[in-house]
């Protein structure tokens, strides 16, 4: 496995695109997770209130809170990792390195594993940081800062673990199926954010469909993985909010997880690379 690693490092350690994505993610997720006091010191002086509430009293960065918070954010940003995977395995197939690697001696499972790996790495890494983020933000804004309230509903950190590595997988997928990075990084944006939001929309909220079609909704690929880590800022006007992972959530993602990996292994299994 240290072998495979490494042999995924030496390909993207020089690639430019690599180190600009990397950065995308670790600065969008990072300027948004910590501009929340700004903000509200924002609209505060221009007059705003919620309810009647100054903005800068709302709790946004307080533990334990601010996980579900930071890990909601952070779920936007995925898309840049997911860019990084797409880009990795079409370069090894427009480039033929793939082919050249196993004429060299490396197995299409080995290769399998290798991107697994990246995507792992990548999730770690993007789950670690998003560690950093929230301890730094909470010790700095949080009310309380006791262990027992830091430390406690940290669950929302391996769910987005899950989260990530799943949408990696659905990445990876997708660049295996159709081999050009360019169409497969538009598509995989469109239909993260445009496509299946509008399609389970309508599912959801279309008087016309049948009523037992809404239910559908909830496991559509995009949606299962937003059921994970539910909006939590509700909770900032008194309503009510799901500030724990639900067991059935986990369940379906974990679900679609095992079929993207299945497929994939089935491309490779079946194509000529």
């Amino acid at each position: 496995m240290r072998r495979l690693v490494k042999l995924e490092w030496l390909k993207l350690r020089h690639y430019r695109i690599f180190w600009i994505l990397l950065t995308l993610y670790l600065l969008g997720t990072g300027i948004v997770c910590s501009s929340g006091m700004f903000l509200m010191e924002y609209l505060k002086n221009q007059g705003a209130e919620f309810q009647g509430i100054d903005p800068t009293i709302i709790p946004l960065y307080d533990f334990p809170d601010i996980w579900q918070n930071v890990a909601y954010i952070a779920t936007f940003f995925k898309v840049f990792l997911a860019f990084i995977v797409v880009i990795s395995v079409t370069n090894e197939i427009s480039y033929r390195t793939l082919r050249q690697n196993v004429i060299d001696g490396l197995s299409k499972w080995e290769f399998l594993l290798s991107k697994v790996s990246l995507i792992v790495l990548l999730a770690a890494v993007a789950t670690f940081f998003l560690f950093l983020q929230g301890l730094a933000s909470g010790l700095g804004y949080s009310h309380v800062v006791q262990p027992r309230f830091i430390f406690s509903k940290m669950e929302f950190l391996p769910a987005y673990f899950l989260e990530v590595v799943t949408y990696l997988s659905f990445a990876f997928l997708l660049a295996l199926l159709l081999r050009r990075a360019g169409f497969v990084i538009v598509l995989l944006f469109m239909y993260t954010f445009i496509f299946e939001p509008f399609i389970t929309l309508n599912l959801e909220h279309n008087k016309v469909l049948p009523e037992y079609l809404r239910p559908v909704a909830q496991f559509f690929p995009v949606k299962s993985l937003n059921n994970l880590i539910k909006v939590p800022f509700q909770r900032y006007v008194f309503m009510e909010v799901q500030d724990y992972i639900a067991p059935a959530a986990v369940a379906v993602v974990a679900i679609w997880l095992l079929i993207y990996n299945l497929l994939i292994i089935a491309l490779l299994r079946l194509r000529d690379i």
